[in-house]
C-alpha cells in the first residue's frame, strides 16, 4: 500500500497544511487487512525539485471536480504515474467515491498503455450513511450530522430513478432540494453523468452516475452513487 499526501494536486488555497495524517494509525489498520509492505514517500522523494513534465487530462478533466479544482487532476495523474512507475504493480485499486479520478487514472491506463489492471471499490460508509474520508475528521458534531444531507440526497435520487424518473434535470433538483432543505448551501455541482467518459446526460439509464460535492461549514466532501445498483 502507497500512502501519500501529494502537494502537486493542492491548489494555493486548499487544506495542504491540515490535511490529515495518522502514518501509525494507517500502518495499523493496514496491517489488520493483510498488507505487508506500506511505501510512505516524503515529499522531496517523490519531487526532489519542481517537475517540468505532468500528465494533462484534457477534457475529462475539465468538468465537475476539474472546473472546481483547477490543476488538480493534472497533480493527481502526474503522481499516479510516478507511483506506478516506482512500485510497478500489477494491480491497483482505487475508490468509488472519487469516481472522476478513478475514472481518469482508468483511461490513462488505456491510453499511455500502462501494464496495470486498476480495481475501482465501492465506497465505504460509516453506520449512518456518510461516505468515509480523511476530511471527515474535519467536521464537530453539527456539521457531521449535516453532512448526511450528501448521502440523503443520492438516495432521494435512487428512490426517484427507482419510480421511473429519468429526466436528468429534474434527478438533480432533487438532489438540490435535499441538500437545500438541510442547510447545505455551497454545492459545487451535482452531475448525473455517463459512466464511462462524465459527460452531462440529459436521460439518465441505469448505470448513470450521480455526483455531489458541497461544502460543509468549512469542509468539502464529495460522494456519488451509480443508478440501478444497490
Amino acid at each position: 500500500m502507497s500512502i501519500f499526501v501529494n502537494p502537486l494536486q493542492f491548489g494555493p488555497t486548499e487544506d495542504l497544511s491540515r490535511y490529515p495524517r495518522d502514518a501509525d494509525g494507517d500502518a495499523e489498520k493496514a496491517d489488520t487487512r493483510g498488507v505487508d509492505l506500506l511505501f510512505i514517500p516524503e515529499g522531496r522523494e517523490i519531487y526532489p525539485e519542481p517537475p517540468r513534465v505532468v500528465v494533462t487530462p484534457r477534457a475529462l478533466g475539465s468538468r465537475w471536480e476539474g472546473a472546481a479544482r483547477p490543476g488538480h487532476f493534472e497533480g493527481v495523474l502526474t503522481v499516479v504515474a510516478k507511483l506506478f512507475n516506482i512500485v510497478q504493480p500489477d494491480v491497483a485499486v482505487f475508490g468509488q467515491k472519487d469516481i472522476q479520478q478513478a475514472t481518469l487514472v482508468r483511461a490513462m491506463v488505456r491510453d499511455l498503455d500502462m501494464p496495470v489492471e486498476i480495481v475501482v471499490s465501492p465506497t465505504v460508509r460509516e453506520a449512518d450513511g456518510l461516505a468515509m474520508s480523511s476530511r471527515n475528521s474535519y467536521l464537530d458534531a453539527a456539521a457531521r450530522a449535516r453532512a448526511l444531507a450528501l448521502s440523503g440526497a443520492l438516495r432521494a435520487v435512487q428512490a426517484a430513478h427507482q419510480a421511473g424518473e429519468r429526466s436528468a434535470t429534474r434527478l438533480e433538483e432533487i438532489a438540490r432540494a435535499h441538500l437545500a432543505s438541510h442547510g447545505i448551501d455551497e454545492v459545487d455541482y451535482v452531475a448525473i453523468a455517463d459512466p464511462k467518459t462524465l459527460e452531462p446526460l440529459t436521460h439518465a439509464d441505469a448505470g448513470a452516475v450521480v455526483a455531489v460535492a458541497a461544502r460543509v461549514g468549512r469542509t468539502r466532501l464529495l460522494d456519488n452513487v451509480i443508478l440501478g445498483k444497490p
